[in-house]
């Protein structure tokens, strides 16, 4: 479940939806399971991600780098969005409840989402 802490309300939309489905569409469903699957697997039992430093800066050889062969045709910039809106599709469809916000680290700041773990809603 994803919690948005600005609005007090849960989240069951998946914004830039267009883009969504279209970059999404360039993928198989094994390889955007793999994906989510592996997102899954970075998350379970952690406290708090930030969807930026999730993939690593070099996919080749990923799960990820369908993302940006495929998806979004070599595009970093769609890349990176279409990653975001994965991460945020797989934080919405989580058991437990997490929210969001931006932030800084070391006075910059930080180019993704960052989502923390909260108690559970509702």
């Amino acid at each position: 479940m994803l919690f948005s802490i600005e609005s007090n309300s849960e989240i069951s939309n998946i914004p830039h939806r267009r883009d969504f489905d279209r970059w999404k569409s360039r993928l198989s469903s094994a390889e955007y399971q793999a994906i989510t699957d592996e997102l899954n697997s970075r998350i379970e039992g952690t406290e708090i991600q930030t969807s930026s430093w999730m993939p690593g800066s070099d996919w080749s050889g990923t799960v990820f780098h369908p993302i940006y062969e495929n998806a979004c045709e070599c595009s970093e910039s769609s890349s990176a969005l279409f990653f975001g809106l994965i991460v945020w599709d797989v934080f919405m469809s989580r058991p437990e409840w997490w929210a969001f916000g931006r932030y800084e680290k070391d006075g910059i700041q930080i180019s993704g989402l960052t989502y923390f773990k909260i108690e559970a809603r509702g």
